[in-house]
C-alpha cells in the first residue's frame, strides 16, 4: 500500500498542506516500514489545472490512499477514475497524518 500526503516540505517532519492541487510537495509513504519519497508538486504555479495535473502526478505513482485537504471537483473525478481513496482531516506533520489514518482516525471523502 502506499499513501500519499499533501505537505509544505519534503520530509515526514514537514507540515500537511490543507490544499491539494496547489501542495508544495507529495509525500509518498509506505505505511508499514515508513521510508517514504518526496516528489515536488510541479502544478502548484500551474495558472489553471492544478488538481488535475496533481492528481494525474500521484495516480501515475500507484498510490492507494490521498491524505490532504480540500480536493476540487475535476481532480475528484481523475483520483476515482484511478481508484485512488481520498481521506481528509489530517493535521500536524506528515507523520502525524500517517499515524492518524492508520487509528482511523480520517473521515474518507
Amino acid at each position: 500500500m502506499k499513501i500519499c500526503v499533501t505537505s509544505t516540505g519534503a520530509t515526514m517532519d514537514s507540515s500537511t498542506d490543507p490544499r491539494f492541487g496547489r501542495c508544495q510537495y507529495f509525500i509518498i509513504v509506505d505505511p508499514d516500514t515508513m521510508e517514504y519519497e518526496a516528489i515536488s508538486n510541479s502544478s502548484s504555479d500551474a495558472s489553471s489545472g492544478a488538481g488535475i495535473k496533481a492528481a494525474q502526478t500521484v495516480a501515475n505513482k500507484g498510490i492507494d490512499v490521498l491524505v490532504t485537504g480540500n480536493v476540487g471537483p475535476n481532480a475528484i473525478e481523475t483520483l476515482g477514475a484511478a481508484n485512488i481513496k481520498i481521506v481528509t482531516g489530517a493535521s500536524g506533520t506528515v507523520s502525524d497524518a500517517i499515524k492518524q489514518y492508520k487509528s482511523g482516525g480520517l473521515q474518507q471523502t
